[in-house]
């Protein structure tokens, strides 16, 4: 089944289309085949961990990332709606601080690659959401970060109807400015 790769304004963030297949009785996608998106994006990893978040309307989670043993992440959503965002928080990057940010809906099938070297978050926009991402390394809590949601710095434009439902954690996270980064 063929895959469809758009690329966004950060060139390392790719948004990734699989066929979807409808009829009267529903629908049918291969919402991953390794070979397929290998050679459709050049990205050749070992998808080590498969990853499943429910979260309510208007919940923000996020800017998350690993410092050392970073993931990349191929983020689908199954269930609800949420905008999805990666930072380039790549301190040598041309691009370090900027964002790119797109919706992901269960009817739209859309899949977004985040390399490793970007920051991830994502707010839910219609929920109940259920966000699945494979990862390109494992969870390593020790060198979890997260950088602050609404950093003017990095300015994201979240589609936000009041203050986000966040964890303490992401509430209390540093700005990028004070951020450990890669």
């Amino acid at each position: 089944m063929p895959v469809k790769v758009h690329p966004t304004a950060l060139p390392e963030v790719l948004l990734v289309e699989p066929a979807v297949f409808r009829d009267d009785r529903g629908s049918f996608s291969e919402s991953f085949n390794a070979r397929e998106f290998a050679e459709a994006t050049g990205i050749d990893r070992l998808w080590v961990q498969d990853n499943h978040s429910r979260s309510v309307q208007g919940v923000l989670r996020g800017l998350h990332y690993q410092l050392v043993k970073p993931q990349g992440k191929l983020i689908r959503v199954i269930a609800g709606k949420i905008f999805d965002v990666a930072v380039d928080l790549r301190k040598d990057s041309p691009r370090f601080g900027k964002w790119v940010g797109v919706t992901l809906a269960a009817d739209d099938a859309r899949q977004l690659w985040v390399p490793e070297g970007f920051g991830h978050g994502f707010y839910v926009i219609e929920g109940p959401a259920d966000v699945l991402y494979k990862t390109t390394d494992f969870r390593h809590a020790e060198q979890e970060r997260s950088i602050i949601w609404n950093d003017p710095a990095i300015g994201i434009e979240w589609p936000t109807t009041g203050a986000p439902k966040l964890s303490p954690k992401d509430a209390a996270a540093p700005r990028l400015a004070e951020a450990e980064v890669y």
